[in-house]
């Protein structure tokens, strides 16, 4: 991290430091290293001495954790060089992350986001690990409503902005398609005056000093286990991926850096993972989260990779869709009915939708039922699809069938 000195966190809450300079913030006591700020949020001041016993050269007790955090990501922003790119969109924000840092990383000293680092913990902390030598800060950034966005763009400054896509996510919260689009282009009214926006084709713009690009369907070419993009050869094969190669070239192209002929991408965890199953079979893992538009892709990825085997999918409740829920599980069990799904597993009350389109089935109330349901359900040979909102925690049943392959 740029380092920060300690004498800035004296209005920020209880402050114990042994040093007057810090090289890292961490939240999580079991992930400090020598010279870290440890920043107690929540339960975090029962891990104090924890934080101390590992390294950490000082730690804070925040009078607002999340404004603490924001003023210390602000301050190592401002004194960055590095250009920021933030990511956004209905869903696969984390993968096209994934994508551009890849793309990025053989020709500029790159960061990006862990995981799902994309809130007001996860943002700062990202930040937080800017060095005096990195040329491109890869963010994401999420929301559970309106303003979020524009509050996560005013601690990161970017000057490119990604909308991956617009969707029924956050329903509960934003009312609506419109909704949607209103809180993600928050992103995009946040960019500076020569700025670039990377958004899908018919998304809003109504600024004219910054730049826009469009990004259309791309067209795709297989290769074995690969995929040709914009003469980029890509480490998979699922159509879904494809427009958030697309997206993320576009990103890259917009920081002015060379594009590779080959690249890996090393995806982040319960997206689209693939494991071998008893007999020949085949698990995809894509727990991590959900909505209507990426179980339709999940479905016919599934569908795409089952070749003759029979095929499961095992699907929970997608979150956050307010009174419109009932009938897009509805509409996810017809889609799961046109990708010849033969078997489908429902968790959770919301998935009892699913089975109303006539796809045989099994409903659980919860993943402890499922979990212990799987191992009878799921044959050798299958491919089988998992995937649920994040809340469901579905991949306790991907964990229990990659036992199957162990035992």
């Amino acid at each position: 991290m740029i380092a920060l000195q300690t004498a800035l966190l004296a209005d920020l809450g209880r402050v114990d430091s042994r040093v007057d300079e810090l090289t890292g913030v961490q939240v999580d006591s079991r992930r400090i290293r020598p010279g870290d700020l440890f920043v107690a949020v929540g339960r975090g001041s029962e891990f104090l001495s924890d934080a101390l016993e590992r390294g950490a050269a000082a730690t804070l007790v925040p009078d607002d954790a999340f404004a603490a955090l924001a003023e210390i990501g602000r301050t190592v922003r401002d004194r960055s060089t590095a250009r920021v790119v933030g990511i956004t969109g209905s869903m696969g924000k984390t993968s096209t992350k994934d994508i551009l840092a890849a793309l990025c990383m053989p020709s500029a000293r790159t960061i990006a986001a862990e995981a799902s680092f994309n809130n007001e913990i996860g943002v700062p902390l990202t930040l937080c690990r800017l060095e005096d030598d990195t040329e491109v800060c890869i963010l994401e950034l999420a929301m559970r409503g309106f303003g979020q966005i524009a509050a996560l763009c005013e601690i990161a400054r970017p000057e490119i902005g990604v909308i991956t896509n617009i969707g029924p996510v956050h329903l509960e919260l934003v009312d609506s398609l419109d909704g949607v689009r209103r809180a993600k282009g928050e992103l995009v009214d946040a960019l500076p005056p020569g700025g670039t926006a990377v958004i899908p084709p018919d998304f809003p713009i109504e600024r004219d000093d910054i730049d826009v690009v469009r990004v259309a369907s791309p067209i795709a070419t297989p290769q074995d286990e690969r995929t040709e993009i914009g003469g980029v050869s890509f480490n998979f094969t699922a159509r879904h991926q494809a427009q958030n190669a697309a997206t993320a070239l576009a990103a890259l192209d917009a920081l002015g850096l060379p594009r590779p002929a080959r690249v890996d991408i090393d995806f982040s965890r319960w997206r689209g993972e693939e494991d071998e199953l008893p007999g020949g079979g085949l698990l995809i893992n894509d727990a991590y989260n959900a909505n209507p538009v990426s179980m339709r892709a999940a479905l016919a990825y599934l569908a795409d990779r089952a070749g003759d085997r029979r095929r499961v999918a095992i699907l929970g409740d997608m979150a956050e869709l307010g009174r419109t829920a009932p009938a897009y599980h509805r509409e996810v069990g017809e889609a799961a009915a046109e990708a010849g799904v033969d078997e489908l597993l429902a968790v959770g009350e919301l998935a009892r939708g699913y089975l109303e389109a006539g796809v045989p089935g099994r409903w659980f109330p919860n993943v402890h039922e499922a979990v212990r349901a799987v191992g009878d359900v799921v044959r050798p040979g299958d491919a089988v699809l998992v995937k649920a909102s994040r809340a469901v925690g579905l991949e306790a049943v991907a964990a229990a069938l990659t036992e199957l392959t162990t035992a």
